[in-house]
């Protein structure tokens, strides 16, 4: 999935992003422009198995058509992952930081939305039992941004690292 959001970005930071388009007008050199292009970033399996392919478009489709459903595999694995992400099964914040933001871009490339808000009410809710009192002065402070979060929890984490 993230292979399809990068293709899309380099094509349309080549001019050529309306290739892959339905009813584009594109010239024939814009469509070899972007034919050469996929070609060139397909696993080699794929290249030999779409080499007969001839229009960017076409290859698009079924190069869509066959890899759409790996969402119906990833959305509920990050689903599941996200409902049981916990900050206090992790040692390190960063830790969990990068955990949170792995499963939340698999959400967002799959179709659905977390916000900060989410993101922040997940952090909170999760804090290991002893950090309550901690927990709630943390929530008192009205963030609005889950990252001014994570740096004060990392800042503290290092702080109390050093003590």
């Amino acid at each position: 999935m993230s292979w399809v959001l990068d293709a899309e970005i380099h094509l349309d930071a080549m001019g050529l992003g309306y290739v892959i388009k339905d009813k584009n007008k594109a010239s024939i050199q814009d469509c070899a422009k972007a034919l050469i292009f996929l070609r060139h970033h397909l696993d080699e399996g794929l290249q030999i198995e779409y080499l007969t392919v001839n229009d960017p478009l076409v290859l698009w489709n079924v190069l869509k058509e066959r890899y759409d459903n790996l969402k119906l595999v990833t959305l509920p694995q990050a689903r599941y992952d996200w409902a049981h992400l916990r900050l206090q099964d992790f040692k390190f914040v960063y830790e969990y930081n990068s955990a949170m933001f792995r499963i939340t871009s698999k959400l967002k490339l799959c179709g659905d939305s977390i916000a900060d808000y989410d993101m922040l009410e997940k952090t909170f809710t999760t804090f290991h039992a002893s950090n309550m009192v901690l927990q709630q002065q943390y929530k008192e402070k009205s963030f609005k941004k889950c990252s001014e979060l994570i740096s004060l929890l990392l800042v503290a984490e290092r702080n109390n690292a050093c003590s």
